[in-house]
């Protein structure tokens, strides 16, 4: 992934990541990778990765799980029809 210096590069990660989810890289109900795996694989420091996670969380497309890391969340079921 390359880098624009001029963007946060946490939002830059979250944006990758988020197309990952949206890719189906990541499936539902799946454990996320750790924040270490991932500072290694975009080569940033820890923090940086979990700003990125943590929005990805405020965006309701990850959970976290006390003790047990993020797993990426159930798809939305927007325009979901009620009978």
């Amino acid at each position: 992934m390359d880098l624009d210096r001029g963007k946060p590069v946490w939002t830059q990660i979250a944006g990758e990541l988020r197309r990952r989810i949206d890719a189906g890289a990541y499936v539902p109900g799946a454990r996320f990778p750790a924040v270490v795996d991932l500072a290694a694989e975009f080569d940033v420091a820890a923090s940086t990765i979990q700003k990125a996670v943590a929005a990805l969380r405020a965006e309701g497309r990850l959970r976290t799980v006390l003790g047990q890391g993020s797993f990426v969340a159930d798809a939305p079921t927007l325009g979901r029809a009620v009978s």
